[in-house]
């Protein structure tokens, strides 16, 4: 047993519709007595792409001892449901820049003598229309911008990647590799009209609302992940002023005391009328 990411499915607030399943392609849920359940830690990847396919938000991943996922194992049960199944479960894991899983099924799959229906290139990610099994919403995404661009007055965009929810960023993603990482309040784009060109230019997000969102622990380890594995050059956090938001930068404070390495902090505060409040290294 090991402790890792895997989904927790709320029987009190599943209704049994199946939503889900066709949203996991490593077989991991079945309807049994009415109610979604995860039939196995073996098949669970942890990623969470059927989360976002529950209408009842009865589906969150959690952190807890569970066997380890095997993705041999999961490739003999995803083979038996065809090649579709078997593009879709290939598909998610580029998705998600599981490039070691990745290798592990493109083996299995040479091995038995399959084709492998996608790019055998790990880093080469889906096309977002699909067949409805993939996770277009989580596809990774690095687009490079115009580092001349977003002069004074420009209202272009400066995001270069895709996620940024920090529930479904991969901490291990190209774009995080070695950069200067800005990890925002949802609120705070909205408030400060120049957080493009004054946060967003030149460096790497993620976007988190501690409010709202669970998983406290995930987040931690995630950017522990980004900090350790990542190897990311500094850290910005941006909340807003309201009393909240503090709890952003208690995750940021917390992740970096867990991490081997050391990196610069620093807080930016936007108040509610845009205005930058605090913005000073920690």
């Amino acid at each position: 047993m090991v402790e890792r990411n895997i989904i927790e499915i709320d029987e009190d607030k599943c209704t049994g519709c199946g939503l889900c399943i066709p949203n996991c392609p490593e077989g991991a849920i079945q309807i049994i007595d009415g109610k979604a359940r995860l039939i196995s830690d073996l098949f669970c990847d942890g990623l969470g792409a059927c989360l976002g396919h529950c209408p009842e938000k009865a589906i969150t991943v959690v952190k807890r001892e569970a066997e380890p996922y095997e993705e041999a194992k999961v490739m003999e049960n995803i083979i038996k449901c065809g090649p579709n199944t078997i593009k879709a479960h290939l598909t998610h894991l580029k998705d998600h820049g599981e490039q070691d899983l990745y290798g592990q099924a493109v083996s299995v799959l040479n091995e038995k003598g399959l084709e492998v229906p996608v790019s055998d290139d790990p880093n080469k990610t889906s096309n977002c229309g699909g067949g409805g099994m993939g996770c277009p919403g989580a596809k990774m995404m690095d687009f490079a911008r115009d580092p001349g661009g977003g002069a004074q007055g420009d209202t272009s965009s400066q995001l270069s990647q895709w996620p940024i929810q920090l529930h479904l960023v991969s901490p291990t993603a190209p774009y995080y590799q070695g950069r200067d990482v800005v990890i925002s309040a949802d609120c705070v784009a909205y408030s400060i009209g120049s957080f493009h060109n004054d946060f967003l230019k030149g460096n790497a997000l993620a976007i988190a609302c501690p409010k709202l969102d669970d998983g406290r622990d995930i987040y931690v380890e995630k950017i522990k992940s980004m900090i350790d594995d990542a190897k990311i050059n500094t850290l910005t956090v941006v909340t807003m002023e309201v009393p909240c938001c503090g709890g952003l930068l208690q995750i940021v404070t917390d992740a970096i005391e867990k991490a081997d390495r050391n990196i610069p902090l620093k807080h930016v505060m936007i108040g509610i009328k845009g205005d930058v409040l605090i913005d000073e290294w920690v």
